[in-house]
């Protein structure tokens, strides 16, 4: 089975890759060749995942998946939330996006914070939405090598090691990817 995950994220394409059983040959945007930046226009995490899901398959017409995650910070009322890759400005960088979450939040005492992803899956002509949450607090500077995005200063509960000191294996496994990944892979063992 052929199954598009419609990013152009490298990271987040082999975080991904190794969720998804070897039955399923993944392809990236780069692999259909899909150049082009889909415009994330939604309101919502719901939406921005249906609009590139739905872009793929309207233009290319194959089975394909796609996610948007946010995080959202109590502190902050939410934000970045559903801005959060452009929250310091359209070139997405995630220096300057860690930069200017730290930077609002200060010494701030309250520190919670959620990540969450909701995948859109185009399969078979059907529609489907996973959604997958994992609470945490924002540290006060960065530290980790691994990851991408805010995962150097996202410490999950019940850790002491940010997303970006844990192995890949345990982020996967109790990361807000990860959980909405599961709900998808058993969808597709049940309808496939």
């Amino acid at each position: 089975m052929k199954l598009v995950f419609a990013t152009h994220n490298k990271n987040k394409f082999e975080e991904v890759r190794k969720l998804v059983p070897n039955h399923i040959e993944l392809l990236s945007l780069t692999d259909i060749d899909c150049f082009e930046e889909i415009s994330e226009t939604g309101e919502t995490l719901q939406e921005n995942a249906k609009i590139k899901s739905d872009f793929v398959r309207k233009n290319y017409g194959l089975d394909c998946f796609s996610d948007d995650t946010g995080l959202l910070v109590d502190a902050l009322n939410g934000e970045p939330g559903v801005y959060s890759a452009r929250y310091a400005g359209p070139s997405k960088s995630a220096e300057a996006n860690m930069e200017k979450i730290l930077n609002k939040m200060g010494l701030l005492e309250n520190r919670s914070a959620r990540f969450e992803t909701v995948i859109s899956l185009h399969f078979q002509g059907i529609h489907h939405f996973f959604t997958g949450t994992v609470d945490g607090k924002i540290i006060k500077e960065k530290r980790g090598e691994n990851g991408f995005g805010y995962d150097p200063i996202f410490m999950p509960n019940g850790y002491l090691e940010t997303f970006a000191e844990l192995p890949l294996e345990i982020k996967n496994k109790i990361g807000h990817r990860g959980k909405a990944m599961a709900q998808l892979m058993d969808y597709l063992k049940k309808n496939s």
